[in-house]
């Protein structure tokens, strides 16, 4: 009986927190944030029979930070081929897995996480956040409830920028590259509010240590980087490598994208590590079909505001130029598939 009343008294602020958090999934996963299962936009019905699927993976870039998800390269993409007929595919979802921060190490747990989708085709879309440091990053990772059940809360995301805002006047203040700048001072009922976002945000942290007792991950590292032949970039281009990996061993087709060079010193350091990826994608893989690489590199200038509002991430319509300049090689990849 005590037991059970613990239990009970378990279960209740537990099923609260759920329904608080899916109300925060609707409210936010077409602005900002992402859907019940953790990625961005609506959540895609089971996969048709007369359908190509196509996953579009990669950080802040890929994801549309600071555009809405009907803006970002994924959804642009995914319209720009509707009403294309190739073979036995007569519509095209393209669904993004992309998050912010997350670099190509996170390509082949993504792919493992979401294999329920069934996709045709994997568009790996990162190296931006791999020039600078070492990103062993995979954000769907620190949350245990995903790991054990797929579901990604969003409340204690939401709770927390909220209270930062209260607090510093910057939500970027929670990050590791944001905070420090600021001189924000918030009055004593705004501190007592963001206290109390906090607190709730704790709650979920709480629950979320007791599930992570039988949800433990080890580890994050790159193993047998020396097999990549890439002297400068060997982290780098190994995760690329498993992600393609991944995909050939269940049957799923891979196309590597270089992003739009970026600018000055970091751009020279980015055009090094596309090369060298490039190469070694040729090396690997030059004569497996289900393969391929498009140099997006030229594409868009990251120096033109109206394109890029930092010099990285792309408004409305850059997104829309790199869509663009995507439609014929995904077509070209369906047209593999269907053996044509």
């Amino acid at each position: 009986m005590i037991a059970l009343t613990v239990a009970m008294a378990s279960a209740l602020p537990t099923a609260l927190l759920l329904a608080v958090d899916v109300r925060l999934h609707h409210k936010y996963e077409k602005t900002s944030a992402y859907n019940v299962w953790g990625y961005r936009g609506p959540v895609v019905p089971a996969k048709r029979a007369d359908e190509y699927r196509v996953v579009f993976l990669g950080g802040s870039a890929a994801f549309g930070y600071g555009v809405d998800w009907e803006d970002s390269i994924a959804a642009r993409l995914e319209r720009k081929l509707q009403g294309r007929i190739v073979g036995p595919y007569r519509r095209f979802t393209v669904v993004n897995l992309a998050f912010n921060n997350e670099g190509a190490y996170s390509f082949r747990f993504t792919l493992e996480d979401y294999s329920w989708l069934k996709y045709d085709l994997v568009c790996l879309y990162e190296g931006y956040n791999d020039v600078m440091s070492r990103n062993t990053a995979v954000f769907r990772h620190d949350s245990p409830i995903f790991r054990l059940t797929g579901y990604l809360p969003l409340f204690p995301l939401v709770f927390r920028e909220k209270a930062a805002v209260m607090l510093t006047g910057d939500v970027n203040s929670i990050y590791p590259f944001g905070g420090g700048k600021t001189v924000f001072r918030p009055s004593l009922a705004r501190k007592t509010a963001a206290e109390t976002l906090r607190a709730a945000a704790d709650v979920e942290a709480a629950l979320e240590r007791q599930i992570d007792r039988v949800a433990s991950e080890g580890p994050r590292q790159v193993a047998d980087t020396a097999s990549t032949g890439c002297s400068d970039w060997p982290e780098y281009c190994r995760s690329v490598l498993t992600a393609i990996d991944f995909a050939l061993q269940h049957d799923t087709q891979a196309l590597a994208i270089t992003q739009p060079y970026e600018l000055g010193k970091v751009g020279r350091a980015h055009r090094e590590q596309q090369r060298e990826m490039a190469a070694m994608i040729e090396r690997r893989f030059g004569g497996e079909p289900r393969v391929a690489y498009v140099n997006l590199g030229p594409t868009v200038d990251l120096e033109n505001p109206s394109l890029s509002y930092d010099h990285m991430h792309l408004t409305a319509a850059g997104n829309a130029i790199v869509a663009d300049a995507l439609v014929e090689p995904v077509v070209r990849m369906a047209a593999r598939r269907a053996g044509q």
